[in-house]
């Protein structure tokens, strides 16, 4: 006679299902940090002609600099994700890249100087940073073999869907420009 195994039970098919999609919702959770990541690298771009005219930009180099400095807080951020992941953990690590997220976006809109502007884009930078090495690394530890790769390829998706997001919301930021703004902020008579 033929006895059902452990493993063929209804039950233990509906634990497998739940694991499997609770491991979906972590990692989908963790590949945020990608979100944040492509959606903060392009973003700027849409907002070059306001924070031009807000802080008096005139030159080239305040406003290259302006559109770059997150990269120096990447370089940062990367450098100190490795051991920084070693040491907190990669949730812990990605909890407080979430936190440099929310913190500098929040501060960045607020900044009423040109210099707090940048330092707060810089620490925004430093998040991308962080997370762009740590949230793939998370994601491979919690998954098994067989849907590492699937799962790890969410964090590509994620930077890629936020990208689209920030062109999105810059392309709707342009259409929204009244007309008698469409001068003043794009520099036309």
């Amino acid at each position: 006679m033929h006895t059902p195994s452990a493993a063929s039970t209804p039950h233990s098919s509906i634990r497998a299902e739940f694991r499997l999609g609770y491991l979906w919702t972590i990692a989908f959770v963790a590949a945020l940090g990608g979100l944040l990541f492509g959606y903060d690298w392009v973003v700027i771009g849409g907002a070059k002609p306001f924070y031009e005219v807000y802080f008096h930009l005139t030159s080239e180099a305040e406003i290259g600099w302006a559109n770059s400095c997150a990269l120096l807080g990447c370089f940062v951020g990367s450098l100190l994700a490795g051991p920084a992941a070693d040491q907190l953990g990669r949730k812990k690590l990605l909890i407080i890249s979430a936190l440099l997220f929310a913190g500098s976006s929040i501060l960045t809109g607020w900044a009423h100087a040109f210099a707090a502007f940048i330092l707060w884009r810089i620490v925004g930078g430093v998040a991308i940073g962080v997370a762009s090495n740590v949230s793939p690394m998370y994601i491979a530890e919690i998954s098994p073999a067989e849907w590492r790769g699937r799962l790890v390829s969410l964090n590509q998706l994620a930077i890629v869907i936020g990208i689209l997001a920030a062109q999105l919301a810059n392309w709707r930021i342009a259409e929204l420009i009244p007309a008698n703004l469409h001068g003043i902020v794009l520099g036309s008579s």
